[in-house]
């Protein structure tokens, strides 16, 4: 839509580079492209403004089949105004010289031309084609057959109309008959799914055996290979068992010899001990018997001169020396009692005693 600004009673208008302006006054042509930018006045101006950019027409309508059967095609057209000042005098583009919006819908006309053409001729082709048919080549052929319809269509050049490109989205049969054709697909999907299934489980259960076969084998490999361990086992503790005996019998064998060294150091030892100490006894035998002899021979001397001195001695020097002797080997005596008849016989016996010595 043209941009209109107002100005002391004048308008101006300022297009856009995709839109064809064209104004006249008075019934004569003033200006006429596209992008213009003028001054006017609304009450002798008659502007049209027509896009000549490239538009998209989207389409959706419904056929039937050569076996009676709907289908739903969505097809888009691509078109343009080839020819602005035609289009202008065939279909009404004025704008409003106040507020630039179209008068008319000129494009909801040209949109129900285009759709009105390419329907029939989507038609036309589609009634002479089955529904099979139609889902697999059916795109293809009612694009060409609308493409061609359209080009062959007097009343779109003398319209200024140029037709760019058609494409067709897209052919959809009614929902229950798109699910019924679709059962057998499903259905020989569904066998190719359970036949992969199968084929995926017999090459799991192949697998499977070939594992167990692999842990057989590899138990049967351990277990001779535990039975070597074992046999290596024992005779490593056989191999060990003597190697300890012989071990054992060089250490008694060194035992006993040091035994028997140590023996025959300690029987020398203790035979020199005894020679010693026979020496020493004999010695000291020997020296205890001159001792002994000795003393013997002292004793004899003492004795031989004590019973010398005895001899010359008197008597009665004899008895106190006897009382002296008696009275020192007597026990301690803490009191003595003399009775008259003890004193008197002992002084008879000192008197008798003393009247028979010389004088």
């Amino acid at each position: 839509m043209a941009d209109i600004t107002r100005r002391l009673g004048w308008r101006h208008l300022r297009g856009a580079p995709t839109a064809h302006v064209r104004h006249h006054r008075s019934g004569r042509l003033v200006h006429d492209g596209p992008g213009l930018s003028f001054w006017y006045r609304s009450l002798t101006a008659a502007l049209s403004e027509v896009p000549v950019d490239d538009r998209e027409l989207a389409m959706t309508f419904h056929a039937r089949t050569s076996d009676f059967q709907d289908v739903a095609v969505q097809a888009t057209v691509t078109y343009r105004i080839s020819d602005p000042a035609i289009a202008a005098a065939r279909l009404d583009f004025s704008i409003d010289p106040d507020t630039g919006a179209w008068r008319g819908t000129p494009l909801e006309q040209l949109a129900g031309l285009l759709t009105e053409t390419a329907q029939q001729h989507a038609l036309d082709v589609l009634a002479r084609t089955s529904l099979a048919a139609a889902l697999v080549d059916g795109v293809a052929a009612v694009r060409e057959r609308i493409a061609g319809g359209l080009d062959a269509e007097p009343r779109l050049p003398a319209t200024g109309i140029e037709v760019v490109a058609v494409r067709v989205v897209a052919l959809r049969p009614e929902p229950e008959v798109e699910r019924a054709l679709r059962t057998p697909a499903r259905e020989l999907i569904q066998q190719e799914a359970d036949k992969a299934t199968y084929e995926r489980r017999a090459v799991a259960v192949e697998r499977e055996r070939a594992i167990a076969e692999n842990e057989l084998a590899s138990q049967i490999e351990l277990a001779r290979r535990e039975e070597q361990l074992v046999d290596q086992r024992g005779t490593n503790a056989r191999r060990e068992a003597e190697e300890h005996a012989a071990a054992d019998a060089v250490r008694a064998g060194a035992e006993a010899a040091r035994t028997v060294r140590l023996a025959e150091a300690e029987a020398t030892r203790s035979l020199r001990l005894a020679e010693a100490e026979a020496t020493r006894k004999v010695r000291l035998a020997g020296a205890e018997a001159q001792a002994a002899r000795e003393v013997g021979e002292a004793r004899a001397e003492a004795q031989a001169a004590w019973l010398r001195v005895h001899g010359d001695a008197d008597v009665a020097t004899l008895h106190a020396l006897t009382g002296t002797r008696l009275a020192e080997n007597l026990p301690r005596i803490e009191s003595l009692t003399v009775s008259p008849d003890v004193l008197t016989g002992l002084l008879a016996k000192l008197g008798n005693g003393t009247s028979g010595e010389p004088a």
